[in-house]
């Protein structure tokens, strides 16, 4: 159950970061540069669909979230070990899923889905073992 919770805290982490990179520090020139975007002006008209795709990534940290602490916080056998685990299995499926679609997506975007994708799954491994 421990190992459960902390690979889903680190995928809530890392999805946390990448709100703050969409959603806060779109038009700033490392993050700019992290997703190849030219010029500002370019950076502004993709703003919008950022800010919106951050904040996707946040509700699923939250998720995550929620779901350790309620696993945590639960006693062997209780309802609430299920709804920590739906929880976590919810986020970590989804948080997978979309790795993929970006790696599918984009064959060069293969890094990028690793860092969103590696936590994920190993929180996927650890439910079906655990």
């Amino acid at each position: 159950m421990v190992f459960i919770a902390i690979a889903a805290g680190l995928a809530a982490l890392v999805h946390v970061y990448i709100f703050v990179i969409e959603s806060l520090r779109f038009v700033t020139p490392a993050t700019m540069k992290a997703f190849g975007i030219r010029t500002t002006a370019d950076a502004e008209t993709m703003r919008p669909w950022a800010f919106n795709q951050g904040f996707y990534n946040l509700f699923l940290a939250i998720t995550a979230g929620v779901g350790v602490v309620v696993l945590l916080a639960a006693t062997d056998g209780s309802s609430g070990e299920t709804v920590g685990r739906t929880l976590i299995w919810t986020a970590a499926a989804s948080m997978l899923g979309a790795a993929l679609v970006l790696v599918g997506s984009d064959r060069t975007k293969a890094r990028s889905a690793a860092v969103q994708g590696i936590f994920p799954l190993l929180t996927i491994i650890a439910l079906l073992v655990g």
